[in-house]
């Protein structure tokens, strides 16, 4: 019904691992829901799968399906989230009338309906006690003020003969008290079990006693309302299937819509593309031969001036060893001609193929389709919109949008802790420094703790870990131990994500919660519900959800920031709090 909407709430319908709405939710052998897409990431690549909340262990991989009923809650959520409207007051106000009006009669009362067919049916004239004229017979009627009657009323009355519709009661077989071996024919309301008259009488005398057979007027007439919901609560289901149904027909026509859209827009890329590149091979081969041309010109010159050269060289050869003075002058003068004048030094062959304007159209006719292909599915989206009843629903904050800017706090930092002068890196160094020995500094815990404290709301930060082999990242309660040895678990007040040695990754708990991770994390994500308890850690870049503990706060909690000891330099990165991306 629309106005049960008003009892649920947003985080009721939220994956634990996205902390966004279920979408194709499924449920894990220990009975905890997740998004498909976001159980299936988590396990992807471990050899031991485990729930992400209550982190139990399961031999071999579940095989997981989509949990139909809470996938049809969830969808129904969120129509009412869209429509919060959907029942207005004045139908509310009828629907609790027609209920008024359907709610049971009371103990020991008879419609008047049901009066006036017992009259009719009975042939004896009654007088005005409601006596038959035979002193042998008497029918018993009991209207709405014999509430009061008393057991021994009631013993006098069962006494006598009654009659029901259908006859003489005592003609039908009725069991006897083990007891007494009367008739059961009276019901004790206060212990739910059929008595006979004399038990009424000793046992159940301070009890709520009843006819056995109004008892079961009563019960008919439950009945009958609990059928008239039944029936309202097929009709509601037989309705949701029709409106199923139907969403499914427009899904199916939008789906071949944006298909055949698709293929046309496609389509005509790939037409477009082959006509650029068959243009291209065009405007290249063309260019190609006019630039084989020009060079074969230039080659066929070049090779008759070569050819000149060589003949009036092996001319003037030969009329050098001439000694006659006269016949060597006339013969000079013959080959004495000007020498070709043409300069080849600047003289090249080039290749601009002209290939820039078409690349240039290429890529404006990409652009183009690109925005074709960006608008296609909006199209499609807004006429499945426009057709479907179901409306879309409200923007669903990200872990991102609840990033706040933390800052580490010096005068809780450890004697040998470093911070940047921005107050967003911390290290170990060799030595202890001279700081004052105030109450809120950590003695013997390597580490700091940022500035602001949560007591409630959502809260999330980044810190880029790097290659440390070593550290500590979470939350601690304002009443941790800061001058002692401190064991860091959720019984202390400590909510902390550690890395021993490069490779051991592990939630503080007693004993602690290994966490066999696929990918190492470079940055980690720290999210805080504090209604909800929530403590989360997130591989960032890969976009995985690490693990979840959930407890109860009851004070302010601080973000703990730990580098660990820096191991003789095998261990001196800083953690560093790092600016959230928001992505929408």
């Amino acid at each position: 019904m629309p106005f049960l909407g008003s009892f649920l709430s947003e985080e009721q319908f939220q994956c634990s691992i996205c902390l966004d709405i279920f979408d194709n939710p499924v449920s894990t052998p220990c009975g905890h829901s997740f998004c498909m897409a976001c159980i299936g990431h988590y396990w992807q690549g471990v050899k031991l799968c485990q729930c992400p909340l209550c982190k139990e262990n399961f031999k071999k991989k579940p095989e997981l399906h989509v949990n139909r009923t809470l996938r049809e809650i969830t969808e129904q959520f969120k129509q009412m989230k869209g429509d919060p409207g959907a029942c207005g007051g004045n139908e509310w106000e009828g629907l609790q009338s027609s209920r008024m009006d359907e709610r049971p009669l009371k103990q020991r009362q008879l419609s008047g309906d049901l009066l006036v067919e017992m009259k009719r049916r009975f042939l004896k004239p009654f007088h005005a006690k409601g006596e038959c004229l035979n002193d042998s017979h008497t029918l018993v009627i009991e209207r709405n003020d014999c509430e009061s009657t008393q057991p021994q009323e009631l013993v006098r009355s069962v006494s006598l003969r009654r009659y029901t519709l259908s006859g003489a009661a005592n003609a039908r077989k009725v069991p006897r008290c083990s007891k007494h071996h009367h008739k059961l024919e009276l019901f004790c309301k206060s212990d739910g079990e059929f008595v006979c008259s004399e038990c009424g009488e000793t046992d159940h005398q301070s009890h709520q006693i009843i006819s056995a057979e109004k008892e079961w007027l009563n019960s008919k007439t439950q009945i009958a309302i609990t059928e008239t919901q039944i029936q309202e609560m097929i009709e509601q289901r037989l309705s949701k299937v029709e409106e199923i149904k139907c969403s499914l027909t427009e899904i199916k026509v939008a789906a071949e819509r944006e298909t055949q859209g698709s293929i046309r827009v496609f389509g005509a890329l790939l037409r477009s593309i082959e006509r650029s590149q068959t243009e291209l091979l065009e405007v290249i081969e063309m260019c190609r031969r006019s630039v084989e041309h020009q060079a074969e010109g230039m080659l066929r010159e070049l090779d008759l001036e070569v050819t000149e050269l060589r003949k009036r060289s092996a001319a003037l050869a030969k009329l050098a060893k001439i000694d006659d003075c006269i016949s060597g002058l006339r013969s000079y003068s013959d080959l004495n001609s000007p020498l070709p004048e043409k300069n080849w030094a600047g003289v090249s062959v080039k290749c601009d193929l002209e290939t820039k304007a078409i690349y240039s159209s290429a890529c404006q006719l990409l652009e183009h389709f690109r925005e074709e292909l960006q608008k296609l599915p909006e199209i499609c989206l807004s006429t499945l919109t426009n057709q479907s009843p179901v409306k879309p629903q409200p923007k669903v904050k990200k872990i991102q949008d609840y990033a706040v800017d933390v800052i580490l706090d010096p005068s809780t930092a450890h004697s040998r802790i470093i911070l940047s002068d921005d107050k967003k890196k911390v290290w170990c160094g060799e030595k202890h420094q001279h700081v004052s020995n105030n109450p809120e500094r950590f003695s013997r815990v390597v580490c700091a703790l940022g500035q602001e404290g949560f007591t409630g709301g959502r809260h999330y930060w980044e810190v880029e870990v790097g290659d440390k082999t070593d550290w500590d990242l979470g939350v601690v309660s304002h009443s941790i131990n800061k001058k002692g040895k401190i064991t860091l678990s959720p019984s202390n007040g400590c909510w902390i994500l550690s890395l021993r040695d490069k490779t051991s990754y592990a939630f503080r708990t007693e004993p602690s919660t290994p966490l066999p991770l696929s990918l190492k994390p470079q940055k980690i994500g720290v999210f805080v519900d504090y209604e909800k308890g929530q403590v989360s850690f997130y591989n960032v870049e890969a976009n995985m959800h690490i693990y979840t503990f959930t407890d109860s706060f009851s004070e302010a909690i601080y973000p703990f920031f730990s580098p660990c000891t820096n191991k003789s330099g095998k261990n001196d990165g800083p953690l560093t709090i790092t600016p959230v991306l928001v992505i929408h």
